[in-house]
């Protein structure tokens, strides 16, 4: 009873350690921060990274791109992110402010490396301008199967935010 105890065991064990060692670790973890409702959401980028910052050479409208009224309302006007190079093409999205409130982002340019990355940004880009304009701010959620892309999103949204002062 006590050898087939121990095959069974170590059966299992074995299988176990097969089991672990094919799973196959991401190759790029996106930072996460706790979202409300529990939920895990992109973190926008550090101020220290070199990609965060905008740049008027990375942008295609200029940093004087939009207006901040003078009523005390908020930002108006059109803002560009960055652009952000991600291993499938540059990513870059401008937000449109109306009285401190975003009320619509524009993609700019989305990866193109391939037809399926065409078809990742085109189907992902409206499902992150919708958690964006939900949220208010660049803080929302990857969309699965679009890892880079949502980074890029992120990251080049925060800088639109950034100039906007939002």
């Amino acid at each position: 009873m006590a050898v087939r105890r121990t095959a069974v065991l170590t059966a299992s064990t074995v299988a176990g350690i097969v089991l672990l060692l094919g799973l196959k670790p991401h190759q790029t973890a996106l930072p996460a921060i706790a979202g409300s409702g529990g939920s895990t959401a992109v973190a926008p980028p550090t101020a220290g990274s070199a990609s965060s910052r905008p740049s008027p050479s990375s942008n295609s409208r200029g940093s004087k791109g939009g207006k901040h009224s003078s009523g005390g309302g908020g930002a108006t006007g059109t803002y560009a992110g960055a652009v952000e190079q991600t291993p499938y093409g540059p990513m870059q999205v401008e937000a449109i402010f109306s009285n401190g409130r975003m009320t619509d982002v524009r993609a700019l340019q989305t990866p193109n490396d391939s037809g399926r990355s065409q078809s990742i940004a085109a189907s992902s880009v409206p499902t992150l301008t919708r958690e964006a304009l939900a949220a208010q701010s660049a803080q929302i959620q990857a969309v699965s199967g679009a890892s880079y892309t949502s980074e890029g999103y992120v990251r080049s949204l925060q800088s639109a935010l950034d100039r906007a002062g939002a």
